[in-house]
């Protein structure tokens, strides 16, 4: 076997031979052949049409499928993860998924007080295989909600590095890597949801259906 076909092949999480999934690829891809310029333009159609919820936070094996992301048209950075590698998967580039533990500066007081902490353990990043280099990616923050809170949006070209910056336009502290954790060929549901119990006893009291833009622009305003 080919040391890369378990990077295009698709996972219980990775679910890249979704219908759903090969739709958008084929849609997003459209008639590019070159590796980098599928994996940029994914990259974008992930980032971007899908919004970024962590309220959002279902651990179960059905809400950490990137199908079901996708559907949803809403995710944390995890299930958004896995669909950049999904959708990667589908238009035959070689992806993974990362995780690293950051201090996120970008919070509300209804997610602290559910995790009791603002270090995210477990921040999901997506590795794409470019010319025989492994790239991370983050396609967490869509475009609508880096441009309301003054954060430098991410870009990626397919040639670097495109992981969290640590400070936002205005100069504050935005995001901060505290330890990198690994990349998996398939996101770790059993893992994930024996840390998130063990880290964040809480979690389960988080209301999914609050409004997390709603609630970010709210402390912004109390500054």
């Amino acid at each position: 076997m080919n040391k890369t076909d378990e990077f295009l092949a698709p996972a219980a999480c990775i679910d890249a031979d979704h219908p759903a999934i090969t739709a958008f690829a084929a849609e997003v891809v459209g008639d590019r052949t070159d590796p980098r310029d599928k994996a940029v333009a994914l990259y974008y159609a992930v980032r971007d049409r899908i919004r970024y919820d962590p309220y959002q936070i279902d651990l179960s094996d059905d809400g950490l499928k990137a199908s079901t992301t996708l559907l949803a048209g809403r995710g944390w950075c995890v299930p958004k993860a896995a669909l950049l590698a999904a959708v990667c998967r589908a238009a035959g580039v070689p992806a993974k998924v990362g995780f690293a533990d950051v201090k996120n500066h970008l919070s509300t007081e209804r997610l602290r007080q559910s995790m009791q902490t603002d270090v995210f353990h477990w921040h999901g990043y997506t590795s794409i295989l470019l010319d025989g280099q492994w790239l991370k990616a983050t396609p967490a923050f869509n475009i609508e909600l880096c441009e309301k809170f003054a954060l430098k949006a991410l870009e990626f070209d397919g040639r670097e590095d495109s992981i969290y910056h640590p400070f936002d336009l205005n100069g504050n502290r935005h995001m901060e890597y505290l330890k990198l954790r690994g990349e998996m060929a398939d996101v770790p549901a059993a893992l994930l949801r024996s840390e998130f119990e063990r880290l964040y006893p809480q979690m389960q009291r988080l209301d999914r259906d609050a409004d997390f833009t709603a609630d970010v622009a709210a402390e912004i305003a109390r500054g």
